[in-house]
């Protein structure tokens, strides 16, 4: 038995693999020409899983379930598929300095140097069993064949009507392809699909946990069959290439039906796609788990319990607005009272509140619905955003008869949201008599738990995060983001809000009628208790719950 074997054996005694049965494996091995470890998975002396652990365990690695694994869709790009194939190897993870390779015989140094030399970056192996790399591997070349074969037929058939042709052919390869694109983006989490067509290609890009990655690059030849079968699946008009249009798909993944909003947009180069993945499967609608601490918590929540008044919550998009206006809801939504919502699009599916999905094309807008809205004995009412002073002005006359009316506004901070109302429109003494709150709100990526790594910052450090001293201690540690296998190498895993809450005060009511400036505002809502965004997350990272860069990036 060559010292590798042997090695894996004895980590499989060490495991508690009952001797009696690794002798007679090892028998029969010698006895058959048949390789241990065949022996061993094929008379079920122990699981995939487990031989792929003693392995790793022998080599000094970690041993994965890719089944449970978020795999970075950009990993793969980095190594030609044929590499892939030739080594039996499959890029996981990525980041600036290293690729994680995942094997089942990490023994193979002259691969590993492949994927070296292929990559420029340090490889990093880790152990899988054969039944999930041969699934994955299996996935990676069905998509790219899909294309392969997408782009054949398409020359084949030549005809001006043929990319269009095979957006209604179920079989066909870029169906297939955009089905496997689907299941990729839920699988890995990602929020939204882009697919942004270039001169000579079209390149597909998944936003996870906020930052885009590109994982595919499509030929230019296939981009209209793309397109069109989108646009099919998402109800829209394929000849229609020169206006925006904005659609929805169903898509069903195993026992849950997923939601994705579409929409395109013309360029130079042709159309670009993008497509909002909108699961819930993975989302805690519970306020108090998507970040807020507890004097936050405790000032949004004084707002939202009133009986009436109107609470905006503020951001740009993608920062978790629908979110946190539906968690709250599920906080107040009970069979005594009743809550009408009106979306668009609606976002996540409630039970036992009343949803209301505009329609513009049948002059279903926010303005033309919220009169037969107010006629139905609301007491709640969720509007998903205020765009013009037509729905400004009636969720305001809603919040002044009676009504608690929940909305989302674009500013960039809380103070900024009374400012922007008058600026639309609305009497100044309207907007400080009917606001009771505003919570602005950002994401950043949470650190991984199981890799994050403290370390000491320098005075340089809290300097260029302009850390308040008078407000916040300074901390002796904070956190870096490393990298493992539970977080695809990224240091971060999951995103969390950062949030600043300014109540209207009566002094802040006096600073709304009197056309106050935005600025002037905070320093009232600061004096008052309020904890601006970037002092929020700037304690958010002294709890290890993120960086500072990334506080960085996501507020000013």
């Amino acid at each position: 038995m060559d010292p590798a074997l042997r090695t894996i054996v004895a980590a499989l005694r060490d495991r508690g693999i009952d001797d009696a049965l690794l002798d007679r494996a090892i028998e029969t091995s010698k006895a058959s020409g048949r390789p241990l470890r065949a022996v061993l998975i094929d008379d079920q002396v122990i699981t995939e899983f487990q031989l792929a652990s003693a392995i790793a365990e022998a080599w000094g690695l970690d041993a994965i379930e890719l089944s449970n694994f978020p795999v970075d869709p950009s990993a793969m790009s980095k190594v030609p598929l044929s590499l892939a194939r030739r080594h039996r190897m499959l890029p996981i993870a990525v980041n600036d300095t290293t690729i994680t390779v995942a094997v089942t015989d990490p023994g193979d140094i002259l691969a590993l140097d492949d994927i070296r030399s292929a990559t420029g970056l340090v490889v990093k192996a880790c152990v899988v069993t054969e039944e999930d790399l041969a699934r994955l591997l299996d996935r990676y070349t069905r998509d790219s064949t899909d294309l392969d074969e997408a782009a054949a037929q398409i020359v084949a058939e030549e005809g001006a009507d043929a990319p269009d042709a095979q957006g209604v052919n179920e079989d066909a390869p870029v169906v297939r392809y955009v089905n496997s694109l689907l299941e990729r983006a839920i699988t890995s989490r990602a929020s939204d699909i882009h697919l942004e067509p270039g001169e000579f290609d079209l390149k597909v890009r998944l936003r996870i946990d906020g930052v885009l990655h590109e994982i595919d690059t499509v030929p230019r030849g296939i981009q209209s069959a793309l397109i069109s079968r989108l646009k099919i699946m998402s109800g829209l008009d394929i000849t229609e290439r020169r206006v925006p249009q904005n659609g929805r798909i169903t898509k069903t993944l195993g026992d849950r039906s997923i939601d994705l909003r579409s929409a395109t947009l013309p360029t130079v180069w042709g159309e670009k796609v993008v497509l909002r993945v909108l699961d819930t499967g993975g989302i805690d609608l519970n306020l108090r788990k998507l970040g807020f601490t507890d004097y936050n918590y405790e000032r949004f929540s004084r707002s939202f319990r009133k009986p009436h008044g109107m609470v905006l919550v503020t951001g740009p998009t993608g920062s978790g607005k629908s979110t946190t206006l539906y968690a709250t809801l599920g906080e107040i939504a009970r069979p005594e009272v009743n809550v009408i919502t009106v979306e668009d699009p609606v976002e996540y599916r409630m039970e036992g509140i009343n949803q209301v999905q505009v329609n513009f094309k049948a002059g279903l807008t926010f303005a033309a619905v919220l009169p037969a809205i107010l006629r139905s004995d609301p007491d709640i009412v969720l509007i998903g955003e205020i765009r013009d002073r037509a729905t400004a002005q009636l969720g305001i006359e809603a919040a002044l008869t009676g009504h608690l009316v929940l909305s989302t506004l674009h500013t960039n901070d809380a103070p900024s949201a009374m400012p922007r109302l008058v600026e639309m429109g609305i009497e100044p003494f309207l907007v400080g008599s009917s606001l009771d709150a505003v919570l602005a709100q950002r994401l950043a990526r949470r650190l991984c738990e199981w890799c994050k790594e403290p370390y000491a910052p320098t005075e340089s450090d809290l300097m260029g995060a302009q850390w308040p001293h008078n407000r916040i201690e300074a901390p002796e540690k904070l956190w870096k983001a490393v990298g493992c296998r539970s977080c695809a190498q990224t240091g971060y895993r999951g995103r969390l809000a950062v949030n600043e809450v300014m109540p209207v005060s009566e002094e802040i009511e006096r600073m709304a009628v009197s056309h106050a400036s935005a600025s002037e505002i905070k320093k009232v809502a600061v004096a008052e208790g309020m904890v601006a965004l970037r002092e929020d997350g700037l304690q958010k990272s002294a709890q290890g719950l993120t960086t500072l860069e990334e506080i960085l990036r996501v507020t000013i």
